[in-house]
């Protein structure tokens, strides 16, 4: 499909991703350069959702890992999405945009609670749409939170922005001989374990065939050359 194609997409950003350089944090400048390429992307009059994740602030799994509880560790991980929408939401009206942060868990002297009739709506009224809070409930990941709401926002495709370009057979980052998909199916990426995205956020969009396009988030084409088709990426589907 062309850009022109896609009315409406779904961003999954890894909070990771948003360290930049830096082991954890936001680091500025490339926080600036993604919001930019959301802001140049919008101009063309595509509606546009994101969700982001928290790692590079905290990951609710580390707490269960030390043994603490992970109810308490998954609400402190939707907290820290909540600080990253915050923040990319700023840079993007900063850069001339227009955005609306809305929260899965109530907080609402920050964040709109959300509902699927206020999201269409802010879409719809040209403004980039930041649902921060995963989906609200603990022991579900960010990847599960973006495939819920790209069905429930009845977006076209689902974008998974990460480190990597792409689904590969193997973890590129300790084997260099890594391939990687330019096309593979749902079933194929659960059957083989391929956990660029968790599996029930794949079974979540088998189920409502939802296409997800995988690539890096720091390429300098931008989100432009991932749907224009000439960004190196993996199309799930």
């Amino acid at each position: 499909m062309a850009v022109s194609d896609y009315k409406r997409v779904l961003l999954k950003v890894s909070g990771e991703a948003l360290a930049g350089d830096q082991s954890s944090g936001i680091e500025s400048d490339f926080l600036n350069k993604v919001a930019g390429q959301i802001v140049e992307l919008a101009r063309t009059g595509i509606e546009i959702a994101i969700v982001i994740g928290g790692g590079n602030i905290f990951r609710g799994m580390a707490v269960a890992a030390s043994g603490g509880d992970r109810v308490t560790g998954d609400q402190m991980g939707m907290l820290a999405t909540v600080i990253n929408s915050l923040a990319l939401g700023d840079a993007i009206r900063r850069l001339g945009g227009k955005s609306h942060v809305f929260s899965n868990v109530s907080m609402p002297t920050i964040a709109e609670t959300f509902t699927q009739r206020a999201g269409i709506a802010a879409l719809e009224n040209g403004a980039v749409l930041l649902c921060a809070g995963g989906t609200g409930s603990p022991f579900f990941t960010t990847d599960t939170a973006a495939a819920l709401k790209a069905v429930e926002l009845k977006c076209d495709v689902l974008l998974k922005g990460t480190k990597v370009d792409g689904v590969y057979d193997a973890d590129p980052a300790t084997n260099p001989h890594a391939r990687r998909f330019d096309a593979i199916g749902y079933d194929e990426v659960i059957r083989r374990n391929l956990r660029v995205m968790d599996t029930a956020a794949f079974a979540l969009a088998r189920d409502n065939r939802l296409p997800i396009i995988v690539y890096a988030l720091d390429n300098e084409q931008g989100l432009s050359g991932v749907l224009g088709g000439t960004t190196p990426c993996t199309r799930v589907g």
